[in-house]
């Protein structure tokens, strides 16, 4: 072996930990506030997990996929915003080699189950507004549960080979991932290989779990459409359009956002600009899902006032026993 082999297998092997630079400003400041978004992300998305599994009245496939939105949620935002604190308390801004392979799994594993049970979402969307004779019979619990647990079945093997692809590559010179945690495009922009198969693979990734779903949405929400503009009533149109105008918002921030970090052509501008669009969807829409979805359907207010009035009546029985 030769001094230029040496030297090339010992730069590989010295990348054994990144360091994630993020946003580094004002670490008490940023630390506060994404200490109080966590929070609030933890308490509103458990509190519509809670309400819609204690209320009988929201046993519906609508509230079942909802709810099962709210717990993917609190995962998804738990594998990001954890590491961001601690590294804004310490100081210490590096991940291991494993951890950030253990980070970009869980990232790109729930989020493409999230892509797949958006598309399930606009799907049960389809048919309560479009076939509601036949609703409740084809929405059955056994086909709701197969639809999530299909979510999560078509990304998790999807996801373990791309991550196999990902760090099978040599990492040499810098270490910087110039982001808040490990994703795909910086950690290729580190490689000291070809890259160009690991971007046709994450095209391919990106159409499979941001482009197909999205068309499945499009198609199921043309149909909606189609039916909404076909009753007779304009308060008819109204209240058909606001069961599932929360989920269209969602639907649009979110793909909004991972389509232009993943499918854009990647320039030094955009760095900053995926930087940001990743905040929009790791946790901004996390946090303001519990918001979209409660503030305006009154059926979970009622439910949340059901839940208290419960609490408070318990609360007298156990003084009045005591």
């Amino acid at each position: 072996m030769d001094l230029g082999q040496a030297n090339y297998k010992q730069n590989h092997s010295t990348v054994q930990e990144f360091i994630l630079l993020g946003y580094q400003e004002y670490p008490a400041l940023l630390f506060i506030v994404f200490l109080a978004t966590y929070t609030a992300i933890l308490l509103g998305n458990g509190l519509i997990v809670v309400v819609t599994t204690l209320d009988p009245a929201l046993h519906t496939p609508m509230y079942f996929f909802l709810r099962s939105l709210s717990g993917l949620e609190m995962c998804y935002t738990s594998v990001t915003l954890p590491k961001m604190m601690a590294n804004l308390v310490s100081g210490d801004h590096s991940i291991s080699l494993p951890a950030c392979a253990s980070q970009l799994f869980f990232m790109l594993f729930l989020g493409g189950t999230e892509c797949f049970l958006l598309a399930v979402m606009a799907y049960d969307r389809y048919l309560a507004i479009c076939l509601p004779l036949h609703y409740m019979t084809i929405m059955s619990h056994r086909v709701r549960m197969g639809m999530v647990a299909g979510s999560f079945a078509i990304s998790f093997p999807m996801q373990l080979v791309q991550i196999g692809i990902i760090f099978s590559l040599p990492f040499c010179g810098s270490n910087e991932i110039d982001h808040f945690f490990c994703d795909i495009p910086p950690l290729l922009s580190l490689a000291c290989a070809d890259i160009r198969s690991n971007e046709m693979a994450l095209y391919f990734e990106s159409t499979t779990f941001v482009i197909i779903p999205f068309l499945l949405i499009l198609a199921s929400y043309v149909q909606i459409a189609k039916t909404i503009l076909r009753m007779p009533s304009a308060t008819g149109r109204q209240k058909t359009f606001s069961t599932c105008s929360s989920h269209l918002t969602v639907v649009i921030l979110f793909y909004g956002s991972a389509a232009i970090v993943y499918l854009r052509p990647k320039t030094p501008e955009s760095v900053k600009v995926s930087k940001l669009l990743s905040l929009l969807y790791t946790i901004i829409i996390p946090f303001c899902n519990p918001l979209i979805y409660t503030l305006r359907n009154q059926e979970v207010k009622t439910a949340f006032r059901r839940l208290l009035g419960r609490k408070r009546t318990l609360e007298v029985g156990t003084r009045i026993m005591s």
